[in-house]
């Protein structure tokens, strides 16, 4: 496997820095295959949608395209992909952030019935209780 930065994943998207860009997709395109894949892990993937909604401003369909596509991708191993699965399916119809979706569903994985959070967006979801007085 062939472990990416986030900042090698955002040049391979976004192609704003050409020198990096072509750098990027020479990798990804030429040495990622489905028997090498391309290894994802949960933080690079929460990474990916900030960066791609805050520096970026990006809009959350396209994020979530693009999401599609990473989760997709037989060349691309995705660190808990059931869970980031889980996570697309929330995000995509829920008003908190990727990272926290993600974040419940590896913890539901793990045991926990819900995750405590002081994010009311986040508690219209059934995995996240709100830490109240």
């Amino acid at each position: 496997m062939i472990g990416l930065d986030t900042n090698v994943l955002i040049r391979y998207i976004v192609q704003d820095d050409e020198l990096q860009a072509r750098l990027a997709s020479d990798l990804i395109e030429n040495q990622c295959s489905t028997e090498n894949p391309a290894f994802i892990n949960e933080i690079t993937l929460c990474e990916i949608v900030w960066v791609l909604k805050r520096a970026y401003r990006y809009d959350k369909t396209v994020i979530l395209t693009i999401l599609k596509q990473l989760l997709s991708i037989s060349e691309v191993c995705i660190s808990s992909r059931t869970a980031a699965w889980a996570a697309y399916s929330d995000y995509e119809i829920g008003n908190a952030d990727f990272s926290d979706y993600f974040i419940a569903r590896i913890n539901k994985k793990a045991g926990c019935p819900f995750t405590f959070t002081f994010d009311k967006k986040a508690c219209q979801n059934g995995n996240f209780k709100l830490l109240s007085s």
